[in-house]
């Protein structure tokens, strides 16, 4: 499965992944390389315990037009 993920750099320095089409699954790293490595485990960690509850894997995420 592929995924879309965000990464941003915090005020202190660590890079925090997540996925947003999985609700709550967060991650970091000292590096984008090492969070982007982190929130590959963590999606699949997330994906085993929604399966495991019945919950559905994913939400739908969408891509909206903002005019500023």
């Amino acid at each position: 499965m592929k995924f879309l993920i965000t990464i941003f750099q915090d005020e202190d320095g660590l890079y925090i992944a997540e996925c947003p089409s999985i609700p709550g699954c967060f991650s970091q790293g000292t590096t984008e390389q090492e969070a982007e490595k982190n929130i590959q485990e963590a999606i699949k960690e997330c994906l085993e315990v929604r399966a495991e509850k019945g919950m559905p894997l994913t939400v739908a995420v969408k891509q909206v037009e903002v005019t500023l």
